[in-house]
């Protein structure tokens, strides 16, 4: 397993003893520094090509700066599963708990779906031998003596029941058709189906067609589906994609009862939040995406998630990324800064039953704005009424007359062809250039995904893919409805800082539909916050500061932040606990 010396820069002080490192460490050759101070962070950094992590540097340091980790490496043992030659490789898996809920985190293409499928039984783990699997025999004698012997064996003599909500709800209209309420009858197998509507509050499409409702209707029908099921173990695959603040906390609300009823929940989350809220232990998983995955044993959630944003696993002394996720929580401006861009008056777009109102507004360049509000309130058709996608029924839009680039809430793969093909046609040459290789490309890492079919790619890579072409194309307002759904943490922040910095170099601006709320607070300078009654009206308040709007936001949604003090990042207070109505007291609902 390779390894590496990292320094700690607050015991570091190469000023004083520079030489003693270089002196004592074997990985000197021909008077290269192996510890040099970097110009930039003032941090001492190894040269990991010189040091060759003996442990001596740590005997020598005088001030104990140095110490030795190791980096990930595919494992020799504990093989999981392997899909076939040179494909991936799961190592270990989640541990089921009964009357828990199980967290797992980390990267897109880590095994975290894997992990799931072999749990439900949809196939059995081979332990790498993709030529000759095992039988169910030696699947229970391999775990032998550890909690998943249990499992397994009820598992291969069907005594236990395993439910699953699939990652990609947008796909289950494709393969079911009827009427909402018809469908959740049919499957309400524990006679919960009247409560569980309610907590997820789906009372109004119960007479719709599957079809035609929302993402974020087709995810709480999803949830509810499994949860009126009878099993023992209850998997579910991102619940929280296209659902708002509120929605969310309620789910999570939802799935926590069912541990309280003695059942094993696992979950897979991206939303830190909610993950934090909802679970109590938490498995990392890391390795290199595509290639293999390793889970690493189960931590208290707190514990869990902080260990994720550190990138540093203590109990295998296993560095798994470069740097920490940090959280900064920046003061929120009060004024734009940029010259006024664009205005637009009033406007007003009615349907059937409902009607969408936004208040003016004036749009200053270089500024992100960020649109928040529960689902079905109509941000997504303010989007297209700026995209020029409908018109309004009162009201003009001033971008008719600017270039407008968007992103839309779904996406659909209807290209035939691969991805680089697909950037080809859409922007020219404008894929070779170097700015498109530096500032989109290397951040939304885009190179795995070039000769991929666009057919074949995951969510994830997807929605990646529409964040790169539309970034990629010379705008002037840049529209992006949800671009961090199905992304992994990492690639949330990514593709914020991209956004952001395309569009302060470009002097121009940018709307962005949003439900994270730390990537909001991150891209936004300033928010639209959108209230009224689901479904039925909207009204859209205009552009206000990030406190101004985040409070409105969150007063509405009934919800308070706090701060982690080891990360700083935002944590979901518990209704009615002592510092949730001492925030709701002084009206600082997320800037504590």
């Amino acid at each position: 397993m390779p390894r590496i010396a990292i320094v700690e820069p607050e015991r570091c002080k190469p000023k004083d003893c520079g030489l003693v490192c270089i002196k004592y460490c074997p990985g000197v050759r021909m008077g290269e520094e192996t510890i040099t101070l970097d110009p930039e962070t003032g941090k001492a950094r190894i040269a990991e090509n010189l040091c060759t992590g003996t442990g001596i540097c740590v005997k020598k340091c005088p001030f104990g700066a140095i110490h030795v980790v190791n980096l990930p490496e595919e494992l020799e043992k504990d093989v999981s599963h392997r899909y076939g030659p040179n494909r991936f490789i799961l190592y270990r898996l989640p541990i089921p708990r009964q009357e828990k809920v199980t967290g797992l985190i980390g990267q897109n293409g880590t095994g975290k779906s894997t992990a799931l499928r072999i749990l439900s039984g949809d196939f059995k783990p081979n332990f790498g031998l993709y030529d000759k699997p095992p039988e169910w025999d030696e699947i229970i004698k391999a775990y032998r003596g550890s909690e998943l012997q249990l499992y397994f064996e009820r598992l291969s003599t069907e005594s236990i029941r395993v439910v699953q909500k699939p990652q990609y709800v947008d796909k289950i209209p494709k393969v079911t058709k009827g009427v909402v309420s018809e469908l959740l009858e049919k499957v309400d197998e524990r006679n919960v189906l009247k409560n569980v509507i309610t907590d997820l509050r789906i009372e109004a499409i119960m007479d719709r067609e599957l079809s035609v409702i929302s993402g974020g209707e087709l995810q709480r029908v999803a949830i509810a589906a499994v949860i009126s099921r009878d099993a023992e173990v209850y998997l579910f695959d991102e619940p929280s994609s296209y659902l708002d603040i509120y929605q969310r906390v309620e789910v999570a609300k939802v799935i926590q009862n069912l541990a309280k009823e003695g059942k094993t929940v696992i979950v897979v989350e991206h939303d830190l939040a909610v993950l934090d809220y909802l679970s109590e232990y938490v498995c990392v998983l890391y390795g290199v995406p595509s290639v293999y995955g390793i889970v690493s044993h189960p931590h208290g959630v707190r514990e869990g998630i902080n260990i994720f944003l550190d990138g540093y696993l203590p109990s295998e002394n296993m560095r798994f990324r470069k740097d920490a996720i940090q959280f900064h929580l920046r003061p929120p401006r009060s004024k734009p800064t940029g010259k006024a861009f664009f205005e637009f008056g009033e406007l007003e777009k009615r349907y059937e039953g409902f009607n969408l109102v936004t208040e003016s507004g004036r749009i200053h360049s270089g500024e992100v704005i960020g649109i928040l509000g529960a689902n079905a309130l109509g941000k997504s058709t303010f989007i297209n009424l700026l995209a020029g996608v409908e018109e309004p029924d009162a009201g003009e839009v001033p971008s008719e007359d600017l270039k407008v680039s968007h992103k839309p809430q779904y996406i659909s793969p209807s290209f035939d062809g691969t991805v680089q093909e697909l950037f080809h046609e859409e922007v020219g040459k404008v894929i070779n250039s170097e700015w498109f290789k530096s500032e989109v490309n290397r951040p939304l890492t885009l190179d795995p995904l070039l000769d991929c079919s666009v057919q074949s790619l995951s969510g994830g890579e997807l929605q990646r893919v529409a964040i790169a072409l539309c970034l990629a194309r010379p705008a002037e307002i840049y529209l992006l409805d949800e671009p961090s759904a199905f992304l992994d943490v990492e690639q949330r922040l990514a593709a914020a800082r991209a956004i952001k910095k395309i569009v302060e170099s470009r002097d121009v601006v940018a709307f962005v539909v949003e439900h994270d709320i730390v990537t909001i607070d991150y891209l936004s300078d300033r928010l639209m916050i959108f209230s009224g009654k689901p479904s039925i009206e909207g009204n859209a308040m205009a552009p206000v500061d990030l406190r101004t709007g985040m409070n409105r936001f969150l007063e509405l949604m009934k919800i308070t932040f706090r701060r982690d003090p080891q990360t700083g990042r935002p944590r979901v207070n518990k209704e009615d606990s002592k510092l949730d109505r001492l925030q709701r007291e002084s009206g600082e609902y997320y800037y504590v």
